[in-house]
């Protein structure tokens, strides 16, 4: 397993817990930061976990995502978050920013699944 990518995953999910957590015991967080960062954090965390569930499916611990597999996810998740849930749900708001967020973390992905280099 290339270990920037499982530190990026571990770096991800602590910041999102933090965010997450600190929202709903009333800390103030800068504006960016509660708006922004865990729309950024959430497409790691789910394609390493769809990546590690992979590899072990396919007993193969080489297996990538393509890059189609990652431009989809996160054109789902833009459709889904961005679209169709604030048409219906109050929680969600339409923001283009995170489908930039989205797309912007999803080949920060791509690149470090594809980097050599290990620690």
């Amino acid at each position: 397993m290339k270990k920037l990518l499982l530190y990026y995953f571990i770096f991800s999910i602590i910041t999102g817990a933090f965010i997450y957590f600190s929202s709903h015991l009333n800390i103030q967080l800068p504006r960016f930061v509660r708006h922004y960062v865990n729309d950024f954090l959430i497409i790691p965390i789910i394609l390493f976990i769809s990546l590690q569930v992979l590899k072990w499916s396919k007993n193969d611990t080489n297996y990538t995502l393509s890059i189609w597999v990652i431009l989809y996810l996160c054109l789902m998740y833009s459709v889904l978050f961005e679209f169709i849930f604030p048409e219906y749900l109050a929680r969600y708001t339409k923001d283009f920013i995170d489908i930039i967020l989205y797309f912007a973390s999803g080949l920060i992905f791509y690149y470090l699944q594809k980097t050599k280099n290990e620690f």
